[in-house]
């Protein structure tokens, strides 16, 4: 009998212990700002001070700001210096001398602005930084570095939201290349792609495996790849999007790529642009595009961000999405959830309240930000203003 017992006692903390990999963890919600401005429009993490820690990045209607890990101290080192209207930033270290750089994308809301620049640290850790010119490009609305090129050197890939001009075919999908004095030559652009309506955001990824950077975009006719094929680009449709009899109904929003078990890939997206439901992308079986769809969530309202990661450690990336406005289902929000794959193959998904109410969400990610070797996550409010850090503490909810 207590060798039975002892053996049951064994099996209910293996199922247990099994149980703790495949759930999603528990998250301890911070708040790194309660006020940032109008709108925190973009969160990113860089390693801004070279100390080797990631800190957390921001981006309001007329700063940009850094918070200092581990205290999470604010530092402001941009401040009405630009266009208003910051809405993206991507950092590298531009002009390589060893300190991290940042593009960002500005003025992006009036019809016919959009500036796209990059700033330099000043004299002193306290200095607001400089800013210099790279281009214009109407409505700039996301922005990253990848080398979709294949010179060896990442370009600043842009993507603006509407098209550039009256009769134009679609929005310009621009790589600007970084000249050798990035201060004073001109940054030239490669037109990628533009053919594409209302595009809303871009992702980057090695689609076949051959190792060049590839593009998926996500815009009004829904989700695509965009791939160098010697010196020319193609698009290629991934992903057909929401459907509906309005611009405003299809499509897809924020993109990004996540996998399964076994390296099976899948795209998330919100959908339509800023819209109600998250949908993923499978695989077909017979290898065929457009890719299957699955619906995971249909009562967001004004749905704003998506990040993939394997947040629980069990080989599988979750997907993070986030909304703007309270929505339709039992959970109103505006809030920020984690969705998680019930099987290898991602056609059943479960859904997991990380904040409801207390974010209106305009961006997220995941990464570790501790150094405990979890992705944590961090959200950026719009009619909240605020910016909280999520840190995940390991143990299912």
């Amino acid at each position: 009998m207590l060798r039975s017992r002892g053996l049951l006692a064994l099996m209910l903390f293996l199922c247990g212990s099994r149980g703790v990999l495949a759930g999603v963890p528990k998250f301890e919600a911070h708040v790194i700002d309660p006020n940032i401005g109008n709108v925190c429009y973009a969160v990113a993490s860089a390693d801004v001070n070279g100390d080797g820690k990631l800190d957390i990045v921001a981006v309001s209607e007329n700063r940009v700001q850094w918070y200092e890990a581990p205290s999470w101290t604010k530092h402001i080192i941009l401040e009405d210096q630009l266009e208003a209207e910051h809405v993206c930033i991507a950092a590298l270290d531009i002009d390589q001398d060893g300190k991290l750089d940042f593009a960002i994308g500005a003025g992006w809301i009036k019809s016919n602005s959009g500036t796209i620049q990059w700033i330099t640290r000043g004299a002193k850790p306290e200095d607001k930084w400089n800013v210099h010119f790279i281009g214009k490009e109407k409505t700039t609305h996301r922005m990253s570095f990848a080398d979709v090129l294949g010179t060896g050197r990442p370009q600043l890939v842009v993507s603006p939201l509407t098209r550039s001009a009256e009769g134009a075919t679609g929005v310009r999908l621009l790589a600007f290349e970084i000249p050798k004095q990035p201060k004073t030559d001109r940054w030239m652009p490669t037109v990628l792609d533009a053919t594409v309506n209302r595009m809303h955001a871009h992702t980057h990824a090695d689609w076949d495996g051959d190792g060049n950077g590839d593009t998926i975009v996500s815009g009004e006719e829904g989700v695509f790849l965009v791939q160098r094929k010697g010196d020319a680009f193609a698009k290629t449709l991934l992903g057909t999007g929401a459907s509906g009899d309005k611009p405003e109904l299809r499509g897809a929003g924020e993109v990004k790529l996540g996998r399964l078990k076994g390296s099976r890939r899948f795209i998330a997206t919100v959908e339509p642009m800023h819209g109600t439901s998250v949908a993923v992308y499978l695989n077909n079986a017979d290898g065929s595009l457009p890719l299957k769809r699955v619906v995971i969530e249909e009562t967001l309202k004004q749905g704003h961000a998506v990040w993939t990661a394997d947040l629980d450690g069990d080989g599988s990336d979750e997907v993070v999405v986030g909304h703007r406005e309270p929505g339709t289902g039992t959970v109103k929000g505006p809030g920020l959830y984690v969705f998680s794959s019930n099987d290898e193959a991602g056609s059943k998904w479960t859904k997991h309240i990380i904040d409801d109410g207390g974010i209106a969400v305009e961006d997220a990610f995941a990464t570790d930000l501790n150094g405990d070797g979890r992705p944590d996550l961090v959200a950026g409010g719009r009619a909240t203003h605020n910016v909280k850090l999520y840190i995940n503490a390991g143990a299912t909810k």
